[in-house]
């Protein structure tokens, strides 16, 4: 086994098994996993997934996940940690835009087993990307962190398109296939902090449907109303800030467009079952475990 511990934003490890062997789980945003050499199958919750060669996976921040390896496996793991979004790493508008895209892919990720690269070209460039960030770092200088930052956003990027583009966007579990449910779905999630574009006369004239229509369709579709979809969709994204970042209360509420801290940490409570102290003092997702063994 070789671990390769990059610097504090990421965490780099590589490791060759034949049996596999359950890894301490952290609330972190997510892991990448490359499968450099190997054959078997990934599962997530009773959910199978054949790998081999070159197959990439985001691992989700639950304990219910394994490899069961038929070929002996050589795993590469990047996992993104908190660090990154602290306030140092934040300071840079870059960063806080970084972090905002990282939080919608775990907000939105469906965390079910299957490759997370569907488009030939953006693996051959991830590829390269995580070859050059190993690299980087087993040659460890001053100027690596900068470097290594930049490689990371750049593979956040892809994964990102990615996401929005395929099945494991969380949008298709439990839906009925309409292309108007996806985009009406990506709209909300994409403009989450901001509220005009979310009221039902804004979405209905942006898609050219009546308010009324829209509300009857999206609780047919989605099977919850319009508003408590956006509600969830916010503490999805509160749940990531108050685990993953130094942001304040009063920092989360005004840009998810809460009234106050009082309304967010009520509207919290509803909807979780605990005060905002429990969750950050049990350390773990309540809304964004999607179920489990």
């Amino acid at each position: 086994m070789q671990v390769l511990q990059a610097y504090k934003p990421f965490e780099i490890q590589e490791i060759e098994l034949a049996v596999w062997k359950q890894r301490p789980v952290k609330n972190n945003f997510f892991e990448l996993v490359l499968i450099q050499h190997g054959k078997g199958t990934q599962c997530i919750n009773y959910n199978f997934y054949d790998y081999e060669q070159g197959s990439l996976f985001l691992l989700p921040p639950l304990k219910c996940h394994s490899f069961q390896i038929e070929k002996p496996t050589k795993f590469v793991f990047l996992k993104f940690t908190a660090d990154f979004f602290n306030a140092n790493g934040r300071a840079a508008t870059s960063q806080s835009e970084w972090f905002k895209e990282a939080a919608y892919i775990l907000s939105n990720y469906n965390q079910l087993p299957g490759d997370i690269i569907h488009n030939e070209l953006d693996r051959q460039h991830i590829f390269s990307l995580i070859d050059l960030i190993l690299k980087e770092n087993s040659n460890y200088q001053s100027s690596s962190p900068a470097l290594i930052k930049s490689l990371m956003s750049c593979v956040l990027e892809i994964l990102l398109r990615n996401i929005k583009q395929s099945a494991a966007y969380e949008v298709a579990i439990n839906v009925e296939k309409d292309d108007r449910v996806t985009k009406l779905l990506t709209y909300i999630n994409e403009n989450i902090n901001q509220s005009q574009l979310l009221k039902v006369e804004n979405l209905a004239k942006t898609f050219l449907l009546s308010p009324t229509y829209l509300s009857e369709f999206f609780r047919k579709k989605v099977k919850m109303s319009l508003r408590e979809y956006i509600i969830k969709s916010k503490l999805k994204l509160v749940e990531i800030r108050l685990l993953n970042s130094d942001y304040t209360l009063t920092e989360i509420a005004a840009e998810l467009s809460f009234t106050d801290v009082s309304h967010l940490s009520k509207t919290f409570k509803r909807y979780t079952g605990m005060s905002i102290r429990a969750f950050k003092k049990q350390g773990e997702y309540q809304l964004l475990k999607r179920g489990v063994c």
